[in-house]
């Protein structure tokens, strides 16, 4: 894992190509030969007019003021995407709750993907070009996959035959794009994996998300100890079944299992019989592992 000291955070330079522009004023170029698709510039708020066409007219009040107070924090981390209809004038495409989100938080520029009325069909070969690159983090490939379903109408089948990737490949990158915003840029600047990103969306809570994501970080856990925390975390969230009333814990040790989990980093199970006795059990995949758990037990 790398560390964030000195760290320049910056797209991989193949989307990089396609998503910034000198240019933030599209109709001052000539976009017949020099258009770059997907150009992004920080935009006025104030400029940007609503969709007519937008589907969606009921948005989450208590949803809005959650992604708010992310972006108070974390700043807009996927562009909104508009359309220029004229000089410093602009129609939101996609990405209606981003700006409801950040006029709330109080912002008066947002990050916004530029397009021009008929560029779909450079836009979508643009994304599908620079999808193939290696220099792609998985959270910029999981925006352009993101992009393409929704900005050029593909579903996941037809992504799936455009860009020569199975579908639940597909599918396991575009859920990095629900994991909370601290994950994204983690897993954005290397500091965690794809797969301590898949560990962790599977845990059902957003604030048990992060402390994991804080403790891969500062232990360096490695994604099989990762596995095995969110396995222990999820086994002891399991309603207990009829045959396992006589070994159920008191309410006030309910969720001990899974905060050893936690602090462990390793499956924790926890049993005790109706006169109080019982014992916990630690999992561990070698002596080094072992090792591990004595020296956070000493």
């Amino acid at each position: 894992m790398s560390s964030t000291k000195g760290k320049k955070r910056a797209l991989g330079r193949g989307l990089e190509a396609i998503l910034q522009s000198p240019e933030t004023d599209i109709t001052a170029v000539d976009i017949s030969g020099n258009y770059v698709a997907g150009a992004v510039a920080e935009l006025e708020i104030s400029k940007i007019e609503a969709n007519p066409f937008q589907p969606r007219t009921d948005f989450d009040e208590e949803i809005l003021k959650e992604l708010s107070n992310s972006i108070k924090v974390q700043g807009v981390i996927q562009p909104v995407t508009v359309r220029k209809l004229g000089f410093e004038k602009y129609q939101l495409i996609a990405g209606e709750r981003r700006l409801r989100a950040s006029q709330l938080a109080g912002l008066s520029r947002i990050p916004a993907y530029i397009r021009v009325a008929n560029d779909e069909q450079m836009l979508e070969l643009a994304l599908v070009e620079n999808i193939h690159r290696s220099d792609l983090n998985a959270i910029e490939v999981a925006i352009s996959y993101a992009r393409l379903i929704e900005e050029c109408k593909l579903t996941q089948e037809k992504l799936s035959e455009r860009i020569g990737k199975n579908r639940s490949s597909i599918s396991n990158f575009l859920r990095l794009l629900k994991l909370p915003p601290e994950v994204q840029i983690a897993l954005r600047d290397d500091l965690i994996s794809m797969g301590h990103a898949r560990a962790l969306i599977t845990v059902k809570e957003e604030e048990t998300q992060i402390k994991l994501l804080k403790k891969i970080i500062v232990e360096g856990l490695n994604v099989r100890q990762v596995e095995e925390t969110v396995k222990g975390l999820n086994q002891a969230e399991q309603p207990k079944t009829k045959s396992g009333n006589k070994n159920s814990l008191p309410i006030k040790y309910k969720n001990t299992p899974a905060e050893l989990s936690l602090r462990f980093s390793s499956k924790v199970s926890l049993k005790r019989n109706n006169n109080g006795k019982g014992n916990i059990v630690i999992g561990f995949n070698n002596d080094e592992d072992l090792d591990r758990i004595l020296n956070i037990l000493k």
